[in-house]
């Protein structure tokens, strides 16, 4: 995919589970064209994002490499396991740039569905109805990474690409 090729990033509301899945294959697909550096993705389980389809994975292939960081955050990560098996996959094979956490001393309602990238944020605000804005705005991407920066803090490892056995 070519950059004049991609949807451009969103600027202001999106409503519904289909522009919130079409706003997150467009921050990933972006993400790889210009190399962001780091990636925060925020959700209580990922259930309804898009991590099974192959052209979101595409795209991580395309942004994975050296120097990239990806850090996941949820409540917990069963629905990605059970729901989205290309991602695992992946996860596995790019395990040394991924931090998954799991923030389980709050309640799943308080863990923010979100997507920080280094010059553009997107957060779904209402879940059952998806949602939510995306932006430019420094303090918007300020105030987003304020709330996944707390969540964070109250983190703990979870999701290993692997589990070992005795």
């Amino acid at each position: 995919m070519v950059d004049g090729d991609r949807d451009p990033l969103l600027q202001g509301p999106f409503q519904g589970q289909v522009a919130f899945a079409q706003t997150i294959r467009n921050a990933v697909s972006t993400a790889a064209v210009e190399s962001w550096s780091e990636m925060v993705w925020s959700d209580p389980n990922f259930e309804d994002w898009p991590l099974r389809e192959r052209s979101v994975i595409e795209s991580l292939q395309g942004w994975a490499g050296k120097g990239r960081k990806l850090v996941l955050l949820a409540h917990n990560f069963d629905s990605v396991v059970r729901l989205h098996p290309r991602f695992v996959s992946w996860r596995v094979q790019w395990d040394h740039i991924i931090d998954c956490r799991t923030c389980r001393n709050r309640d799943a309602t308080e863990v923010p569905s979100a997507l920080w990238g280094p010059s553009w944020v997107m957060r779904r605000l209402v879940l059952s109805s998806s949602n939510g804005y995306a932006g430019f705005e420094s303090s918007r991407r300020l105030s987003v990474r304020e709330d996944l920066d707390e969540c964070l803090r109250q983190s703990s490892p979870g999701f290993p690409a692997s589990t070992l056995g005795l």
